[in-house]
């Protein structure tokens, strides 16, 4: 398994509850804290997701928010693409792949081998940012 990461993503979803449940329903992580308002428990100030001791953190999308405003942070739909993407060491590829489409994953690269090692597939999840999951570790051996 990966070493724990120092770098930790952070992702905005216009419907953040729909999307923690498909991260973990479709890309297998498990909800490790969410923090809901406590006037709209649809709008998440805080979540931390964990897949095999990685962990991603997400929120509600707020564009009217001063950190948001300031970073000039566009949703990859306002954006018309994605200017980044996330990378997720895992085993199986095939299965993981597998799991993603049935629970609603678009799959954009189906799985293949890399010439540099590893095999990997990538998908967008239910707001259009890209995940690539893959079997290729740079830190291992």
């Amino acid at each position: 398994m990966p070493v724990k990461p120092a770098i930790i993503p952070c992702l905005s979803y216009k419907d953040a509850p729909a999307a923690i449940a498909f991260l973990c329903d479709a890309f297998g992580f498990t909800r490790h804290a969410v923090y809901a308002d406590d006037k709209n428990p649809d709008f998440i100030h805080h979540a931390q997701l964990v897949r095999d001791g990685q962990l991603v953190m997400l929120s509600s999308f707020a564009r009217d928010s001063d950190y948001m405003k300031k970073a000039n942070i566009l949703h990859p739909q306002d954006a018309g693409g994605n200017t980044q993407s996330i990378y997720v060491v895992l085993d199986d590829v095939d299965a993981h792949a597998a799991t993603a489409l049935a629970g609603g994953a678009k799959i954009i690269l189906d799985p293949i081998d890399q010439d540099y090692g590893g095999r990997v597939y990538s998908a967008f999840d239910t707001e259009g940012y890209a995940w690539s999951f893959g079997s290729y570790d740079p830190w291992a051996q």
